[in-house]
């Protein structure tokens, strides 16, 4: 700390071209010299030892990287599992919502509200929690022999992520389908088209054309939810993170290391889902007829 002091000083006070700057009272220069000088010092001493700097050390962030990736299959697990379960739940709560279902509908209401006015960690602490209270219930009620504790905890932590997505897919869900031409819906029946065929091929088409971005952004903050997982007991990429930062203290270093991890992933997701976008495209006649004869010559 001396060493640094002493240039500091040196830097500051005893340096000729500083001496100059000070008698040509060049005062914004002066002051810039001793911030810039000031700052070397500062990195040298506390940040400049790679890889075990005082303070912080860009070593601890990078070593973490691969340690933290060797989790990225259960995160992506939790990720898809949750949005698979997650899509089809949304598509049930859309359709209940849309043809207003008798007895289904509300509660089906105050299921969605629920989920959404909730913190995603509240509802994975309640799912943890309660099912395997209500297994034991079942248990003891109807004499079920269920070992509630070979249950795997990603089983809770999907459940949970799964019924977080529906709440908040369901409604992206449900927009996209009323957004589809109602003329192309009777035009469809008119040719003899069940419901079941309307919504297959014409329906679900349409709206998954308008409803894939939104879905894509979710699937990225599933993809950020998913670090709660270690309240449940999974190691993920998160918990990697933090037993890394335990073993040296070097916190602040894996929290960067695993942010940068999530951050790869995200822009990844991004790319993936624009280029489904595009390809999914519904196009004007007009742009599709250029493209054709551009193909021919």
């Amino acid at each position: 700390m001396l060493i640094a002091i002493i240039r500091i000083y040196y830097f500051t006070c005893g340096s000729k071209s500083v001496r100059i700057l000070r008698q040509t009272n060049t005062k914004g220069k002066y002051m810039t010299s001793v911030f810039l000088t000031s700052g070397w010092a500062f990195y040298d001493y506390l940040i400049s030892p790679i890889p075990h700097g005082k303070l912080f050390s860009w070593h601890a962030v990078f070593d973490a990287i691969p340690n933290i990736i060797q989790r990225l299959p259960i995160t992506l697990g939790l990720t898809l599992s949750g949005a698979t379960f997650g899509l089809v739940l949304a598509l049930i709560f859309a359709l209940v919502k849309i043809n207003k279902v008798k007895l289904l509908y509300p509660i089906q209401a105050i299921f969605v509200s629920f989920l959404r006015g909730t913190p995603i960690l509240v509802q994975l602490m309640l799912t943890y929690y309660g099912i395997p209270l209500f297994l034991k219930f079942l248990n003891q009620k109807y004499g079920f022999d269920w070992n509630v504790n070979a249950i795997p905890a990603s089983i809770f932590a999907i459940t949970a992520f799964a019924f977080n997505e529906a709440a908040y897919a369901s409604e992206t869900i449900r927009a996209a389908i009323l957004s589809v031409d109602t003329g192309e819906i009777e035009a469809a029946k008119s040719l003899g088209m069940t419901s079941v065929q309307v919504y297959r091929r014409v329906i679900i088409p349409n709206a998954t054309v308008v409803a894939i971005p939104t879905l894509i952004n979710g699937l990225i903050g599933l993809t950020k939810g998913t670090s709660l997982a270690f309240n449940a007991g999974i190691v993920e990429m998160f918990a990697q993170a933090q037993i890394l930062g335990g073993s040296d203290y070097r916190y602040f270093e894996r929290y960067i290391s695993v942010a940068l991890v999530y951050w790869s992933i995200s822009i990844l997701m991004e790319q993936v889902g624009r280029l489904i976008e595009n390809k999914m495209a519904i196009k004007a006649p007009e742009q599709a007829r250029n493209e054709k004869l551009g193909e021919l010559r």
